[in-house]
């Protein structure tokens, strides 16, 4: 399957969750993304952070590519940016906004979805290209509240919050205006990875799934 940048943020949408592979070696990454791609969330974000990132991008797009969105987290600079374009993310995620970051996406006419905070972060990123907005970090400035606040003044704005979302605010940010909601540790538990206890990452990514699907039925 061919990602345009407009499949790419439809699926998005679609799934309302997109979990971040923040993994502390190599050989956990296609192991967390294959549990994740049973539980039914065919997404992912694979941060920078991840030792020898781009090569486990390069690797996770070649193998899987073709069945999951894959995208490329934590990236600061325009630089890194394009690496990780040209080693398969289809989508691109900061944790703050650099216009440069936000171009070079755009110039390989794939998705940009910048961090921001404030309100003036918010708007600049818009106004520099972003497709959706992050919020990060959501949670210790007000959660759930904090996006309905933020709806308001940017009702045109897509806002995927993450920074301490869970299972419990997952349908409170969905019912507060979120298009998605970005989730790491808490649902790639490194635990169960350690352990080898896939599983858990498998009805993890399930749960949080359904937790959205809830929470949109609620606001129909």
């Amino acid at each position: 399957m061919a990602w345009s940048k407009q499949k790419a943020l439809d699926l998005i949408r679609k799934l309302g969750v997109v979990p971040i592979v923040r993994v502390s070696s190599t050989e956990d990454a296609p192991r967390a993304i294959e549990a994740i791609v049973a539980g039914g969330l065919n997404v992912v974000e694979i941060t920078m952070t991840v030792p020898n990132a781009l090569r486990v991008l390069e690797r996770v797009a070649s193998q899987m590519g073709a069945q999951v969105l894959i995208g490329g987290g934590t990236i600061l600079d325009p630089e890194t940016c394009r690496a990780a374009l040209l080693s398969g993310a289809e989508f691109i995620v900061t944790p703050s906004v650099d216009p440069k970051v936000i171009e070079m996406a755009r110039r390989y006419s794939k998705a940009a979805i910048p961090g921001a905070l404030s309100p003036t972060e918010i708007l600049h990123a818009w106004q520099s290209g972003a497709d959706m907005v992050k919020i990060f970090p959501c949670e210790p400035v007000g959660g759930p509240r904090y996006i309905k606040a933020l709806r308001s003044p940017f009702p045109h704005i897509e806002f995927v919050p993450t920074g301490g979302v869970d299972l419990k605010t997952t349908p409170e940010y969905i019912q507060a205006g979120a298009a998605a909601v970005a989730v790491g540790g808490e649902m790639v538990s490194a635990q169960a990875l350690r352990e080898g206890k896939l599983e858990i990452i498998t009805e993890n990514a399930r749960r949080y799934l359904e937790a959205v699907r809830s929470a949109r039925q609620a606001l129909a």
